[in-house]
């Protein structure tokens, strides 16, 4: 019984429906033949015939979708013959239930004289036709609902492993550069090394923290950038400076920043004399840009940073990224991602 309600309760209002469907069919048909009204006219005995006529219909395409439907993917093919098949076979079994009835009771020349079974069997395969339709239409609704549910669950799933990948990227790429500088550091100066170590521990708790995220609040990624630039100045002093003017809220893609301060260090040639000023503005969306002062002799590079940052995006939002580069700058705009 609990696999009855089970299975009944989310097609509910489909048989609300039929049944209101039938009721009025009923009541349609009796003053159609009768030209009159009266209490018999709303007595619910023929909705409930057709009701019956109707589940053993349904019973009938269901045994057919299972015989013959043969993936997930709507075909027109599979629906037209599932459904021609059921038109077919729905009189030959009512009338067939009907002949059993008329034996029982000994009704068999008043309910199937030539005149009679005609006209119950164009009737059996007129309400054929019309319930056939509503559940046919209905099934395949659902069906095709399903279907798209289970495409857009997998390429949810797609995306957040192509994210966790991306920034499995990240993290050792971030580990290495700042292994570089800290590396660099103790041969200069041991004292900063310390403070630089210590420093970058807490900032790495950060990005351990961050990784298990598809997002983080923009005010948190730009404390941490303010935070790794600090790591930054250990090394190069006033050689890079970074200015920020923040006015809005939301999300961001973790790391987004600290990759691109990272980004235009590596791209350009801060001198204290000529310093590379790095500015991120926050309004609409994210700007951080800062002036061009090309390296004179600088390693080609594979740009896979703003690649992966772009590929985040892709995944995440309909918004890209946009790139401006000129002579005198370099911006990169992002999207900031609002939660409904």
């Amino acid at each position: 019984m609990k696999n009855w309600l089970y299975k009944i309760y989310p097609n509910r209002y489909f048989l609300l429906f039929i049944m209101l469907f039938a009721y009025v069919q009923s009541i349609y048909s009796r003053i159609s033949v009768r030209e009159e009204i009266n209490a018999y006219t709303f007595t619910p005995d023929g909705a409930l015939f057709s009701l019956f006529e109707a589940g053993v219909l349904f019973i009938i395409t269901l045994y057919f979708i299972k015989i013959w439907q043969k993936s997930d993917v709507f075909s027109t093919k599979e629906m037209l013959k599932i459904f021609g098949s059921s038109l077919i076979t729905h009189p030959l079994v009512m009338q067939i239930i009907g002949l059993v009835i008329a034996l029982i009771f000994n009704k068999i020349e008043r309910n199937f004289n030539l005149e009679t079974f005609t006209y119950t069997t164009f009737t059996f395969f007129l309400n054929g036709f019309i319930y056939g339709s509503f559940f046919i239409a209905y099934y395949y609704h659902n069906k095709n609902k399903n279907h798209q549910q289970q495409l857009t669950n997998y390429h949810q799933a797609l995306s957040e492993s192509r994210i966790n990948q991306l920034k499995t990227q990240l993290n050792p790429h971030f580990l290495f550069n700042n292994l570089n500088v800290l590396d660099q550091l103790i041969e200069e100066d041991k004292h900063k090394a310390s403070e630089f170590l210590n420093e970058f521990a807490d900032i790495y708790r950060y990005v351990l923290k961050a990784s298990d995220k598809k997002l983080v609040p923009l005010d948190e990624e730009l404390a941490f950038a303010e935070q790794y630039f600090k790591l930054i100045q250990h090394k190069y002093g006033l050689a890079y400076q970074l200015k920020i003017e923040s006015s809005a809220s939301g999300y961001i893609v973790p790391l987004t920043m600290q990759l691109l301060i990272e980004n235009a260090i590596q791209h350009n040639f801060g001198s204290k004399e000529n310093p590379v000023h790095i500015k991120i503005e926050t309004t609409d969306t994210i700007c951080i840009s800062n002036n061009f002062i090309p390296k004179r002799s600088s390693k080609p590079t594979s740009g896979r940073a703003l690649q992966n940052i772009n590929e985040q995006y892709k995944l995440l939002t309909q918004k890209p990224i946009e790139i401006k580069n000129s002579d005198a700058e370099f911006a990169v705009i992002i999207p900031i991602i609002k939660l409904q």
